[in-house]
C-alpha cells in the first residue's frame, strides 16, 4: 500500500470514529447523570451513589479486556460494534429493573452497561492505527473531540427523557437509559457496516511486510524501556480517571443535597463532559509539539484546581461547581491523551492491542475503586474531604511524570 492510499484510509477510518463517537458519547453522559440518583432511591443513602459508577467501571474493565483481545486477533470492526451493542442491551436492563424495582437486574444490568463506556474509550485507538508517528495524538484528539457533541446533548436531555418516560409509564430515570439504548446501538451499527477495511488489519499487514523487508522474523520481547514507556502511561491515566470519576460520581448527590434542580445538575454535568472531550481541538496538536510530559504536569495541576474548587467553592451559585467540574473534566482530557500517546508510542506494533486493552483495564478497575470510595468518604466524612483527597492524588502525577522520564532518558543515554 502506497502512503497516499494509506493516508486516504486513515482519514475515512478517522471520520467513520468521529460519526461513531457522535452517538456513543450521548450513551455515555446519559447514565453519568442519573446513576448515581437512581442508586441512591433503589438501594438507599448517600453511600450507595458510588456503586452505579463502580459497577460500569468493573463492567467496562472486563469489556476493555475482552475488546483488546479480540482485536488483536480479529480487528477493531468487530470488537468495537459488538461492545457497543452490549453496552445497549445493559441500558434495556436498567430501563427493565428501574421498571420491575429489581435491584439484582439493575446491578446486572449497570455492569453490562459499562461495555458501552469501554469501548467509546477503546474506539480512540481506532484513529491511530494507520497515523504517522507525529500524528498520533491528534488522531487520539480527533476521535475524543467528536464524543463532545454527544456527550452534551445527553445531559442536557434528562428532562426531557424522563418526561417522556413518565408519558409511557415508566419511572423518571430510566428515560436518560432510554436514550443510552438507542445511542449505544446507532454507534454499534455505524462501525459495524462502515469501519471497512478494518484499519487494525491494514496496520497489522503493514507492519509485517515492514519486518520482511527488514528481515525481522521474531517479535522481540518487552524491553525494559518499553515496560517502562507503558507503565508510565497507563498510571497517568489512571490518576485522571481516579479523580474525575470520584469527584464526578458525588456531584449530582451534593447539588441535590444542596436544593439545585435536575436540569441544573444535568447542565453541570454536559460542561464537565464537554470539558473531557472539547478540548481535544488543541491538546492532541500541543502533545505532538510541546511533548507528553508537560501536558502530564498540566493535567495534574488542572486535576488539583478543579477538585479544591469543588471542594471549598461556595455552594449559594452555581459558578463554583461549574468552574471546577469543567476544569476536572479539561484535566482529565489532559492526562487520558497525553497518557495514551506515551503508550502508544511504547508498545510494539506487534502488540498494540493487547497492551492498549489492558491499560484500559486498569483505568477501569481503578475508576471502579474511587467510585465506590467516593461514596463512602461522602457518607462518612463529607464532599469537602473527597475534594482534598482527590486534589492531593492528582497533583501526583507531576513527581511521576518528571521522575519516569528521567528514568527513560537514563535507559536510552547508557545504551
Amino acid at each position: 500500500m502506497t502512503d497516499g492510499k494509506q493516508q486516504q484510509l486513515y482519514k475515512r477510518t478517522l471520520w467513520i470514529v468521529i460519526l461513531s463517537q457522535v452517538f456513543s458519547g450521548a450513551g455515555l453522559a446519559a447514565g453519568i447523570t442519573v446513576g448515581a440518583l437512581m442508586a441512591k432511591d433503589m438501594l438507599g443513602g448517600d453511600g450507595a451513589a458510588g456503586i452505579p459508577s463502580a459497577l460500569f467501571t468493573f463492567g467496562s474493565g472486563l469489556a476493555a479486556y475482552l475488546v483488546g483481545r479480540h482485536t488483536q486477533t480479529h480487528g477493531r470492526r468487530l470488537g468495537l460494534s459488538y461492545g457497543f451493542f452490549v453496552g445497549a442491551i445493559g441500558a434495556v436492563g436498567v430501563i427493565a429493573a428501574a421498571y420491575w424495582e429489581s435491584v439484582p437486574l439493575l446491578l446486572l444490568s449497570l455492569f453490562i452497561y459499562g461495555s458501552g463506556t469501554a469501548t467509546n474509550l477503546q474506539a480512540r485507538y481506532a484513529g491511530t492505527d494507520l497515523a504517522l508517528p507525529q500524528k498520533r495524538a491528534t488522531a487520539v484528539s480527533a476521535a475524543m473531540v467528536s464524543t463532545t457533541f454527544g456527550a452534551v446533548a445527553g445531559p442536557n436531555l434528562v428532562a426531557p427523557m424522563g418526561r417522556f418516560a413518565d408519558s409511557i409509564g415508566f419511572p423518571t430515570l430510566s428515560g436518560p437509559f432510554m436514550l443510552a439504548a438507542v445511542a449505544y446501538t446507532l454507534a454499534g451499527l455505524v462501525l459495524y457496516i462502515w469501519l471497512r477495511p478494518d484499519p487494525f488489519i491494514v496496520a497489522q499487514q503493514l507492519e509485517k511486510e515492514r519486518q520482511k523487508d527488514e528481515k525481522e522474523v521474531e517479535v522481540p520481547p518487552m524491553s525494559t524501556h518499553e515496560k517502562r514507556g507503558v507503565t508510565i502511561g497507563t498510571v497517568i491515566m489512571v490518576i485522571s480517571h481516579v479523580v474525575m470519576v470520584a469527584v464526578m460520581t458525588m456531584t449530582p448527590i451534593y447539588m441535590q443535597s444542596h436544593g439545585f434542580t435536575m436540569e441544573q445538575t444535568g447542565m453541570v454535568i454536559g460542561f464537565h463532559i464537554a470539558g473531557m472531550y472539547l478540548p481535544s481541538l488543541f491538546t492532541g496538536v500541543l502533545v505532538d509539539k510541546i511533548g507528553r510530559t508537560w501536558m502530564a504536569v498540566a493535567a495534574g495541576t488542572t486535576l488539583l484546581i478543579a477538585s479544591l474548587l469543588a471542594a471549598f467553592g461556595p455552594v449559594e451559585s452555581l459558578g463554583p461547581i461549574l468552574t471546577a467540574l469543567i476544569l476536572l473534566g479539561v484535566g482529565w482530557n489532559f492526562g487520558l491523551i497525553s497518557g495514551t500517546a506515551i503508550v502508544v508510542d511504547s508498545a510494539h506494533r506487534s502488540r498494540t492491542a493487547k497492551v492498549q486493552g489492558s491499560a484500559d483495564v486498569f483505568i477501569a478497575l481503578s475508576g471502579a475503586g474511587g467510585s465506590i470510595l467516593s461514596g463512602v468518604i461522602v457518607s462518612q466524612m463529607s464532599y469537602l474531604i473527597l475534594g482534598v483527597i482527590a486534589g492531593v492524588i492528582g497533583i501526583l502525577i507531576v513527581p511521576f511524570i518528571l521522575w519516569g522520564q528521567a528514568r527513560q532518558r537514563a535507559t536510552l543515554f547508557a545504551k
